[in-house]
């Protein structure tokens, strides 16, 4: 295994400083498994790393600029999660051994505490759940999160999380303290509400009226939610009266908007998707084949009629996009040490 190699963008190594890049080192990796039904199977590499604050490379589409990433792999098992071609980083296997081989970064809090306090970092937003998901099964048992989160409260800085877990309720306080002092937004992901293609494409995820449970309780908190409606998976997930069931159901929950996005293959993803495409529906391989000939997005055209249909019966139901809200008034913590001066950010 090449834990020399982790990185969490591995294009960036210049050559010959492989060791020097890396964000560990193979000897501070445990290996670890554990007995219990819930983690059957799985492995946890748990790792002492040497940086959590990422920067996400320029040419991704993503709409922010810092992310942290506190595990790698996820028993999620979603059979398109992009980020199955990071595994290969590790010599693993993007496909059962991503969903079974979990990457834990057990000092993330105190590494994360660290990065705020420095002067070189100047409160920018922070995004969580962008690669995979902190709130996955191995959250409940080495709760990285409220650390995390305390840190980020402590100085006032922005952040978000996307999450398909049911555990972010347990830091539900903490998600309130950290709203009393900064701009802290909270989406959670839900493509669909068929229980049939829940099963088959989820299959380690809590089930999808679970995850709008979410929603309702963090609104009912007074934390905002909003819904990412992803991914839409074409012929399995687009028609018409299932996108209409989703967004009555979304906007029963009191989600604060719905984003539509529609399914992307990347390198990595693409060949596990196909694969169970080719067991599960056949005949659906040669119109995937056509649809995605171009890369690893659906065509324009395609995205643009789930997004206006989407968009059409948010409407309709009453939920629309977010409203930039007025920055608030950061509310000063002590701390043992100073803290960089957190900067008023709406959300990305």
């Amino acid at each position: 295994m090449r834990w020399e190699n982790l990185t969490e963008n591995p294009a960036e190594i210049p050559t010959g400083r492989v060791t020097d890049a890396a964000l560990f080192g193979a000897d501070t990796v445990t290996t670890r498994t554990f007995d219990t039904p819930e983690f059957a199977g799985v492995t946890f590499h748990e790792i002492r790393a040497r940086s959590i604050v990422n920067r996400v490379p320029g040419a991704s589409r993503m709409p922010f600029e810092w992310t942290v990433n506190p595990y790698r792999g996820c028993t999620h098992a979603c059979v398109y999660c992009f980020a199955r071609k990071t595994h290969s980083y590790l010599d693993l296997d993007t496909g059962l051994g991503f969903d079974s081989q979990i990457v834990v970064k057990v000092n993330a809090p105190e590494l994360l505490r660290r990065h705020l306090a420095s002067r070189r970092w100047h409160g920018e937003h922070i995004a969580m759940g962008t690669n995979v998901d902190c709130y996955q099964r191995a959250e409940g048992r080495y709760r990285l999160m409220p650390g995390i989160i305390e840190a980020l409260r402590d100085y006032a800085n922005p952040f978000s999380i996307l999450t398909k877990g049911t555990l972010i309720l347990r830091d539900l306080d903490l998600l309130r303290q950290a709203a009393e002092v900064t701009d802290v937004g909270v989406s959670v992901s839900v493509g669909f509400v068929d229980r049939e293609l829940w099963r088959t494409v989820e299959p380690g995820t809590p089930a999808p009226e679970r995850r709008l449970d979410v929603v309702r309780a963090l609104g009912e908190a007074g934390i905002g939610c909003g819904v990412l409606m992803a991914p839409v998976i074409p012929f399995l997930g687009d028609h018409p009266v299932q996108l209409r069931e989703t967004v009555r159901a979304v906007a029963a929950a009191g989600a604060t908007s719905v984003t539509p996005l529609v399914l992307h293959l990347r390198p990595g993803a693409r060949e596990w998707f196909m694969s169970w495409l080719g067991q599960h529906h056949p005949h659906l391989v040669r119109r995937y084949e056509r649809l995605y000939a171009e890369g690893a997005y659906a065509p324009k055209w395609y995205q643009r009629r789930i997004t206006r249909q989407v968009h059409e019966l948010a409407e309709e139901f009453g939920i629309g996009p977010s409203r930039a809200e007025a920055p608030r008034r950061l509310r000063a913590r002590q701390e043992p040490e100073p803290a960089s001066a957190a900067t008023q950010l709406t959300l990305l």
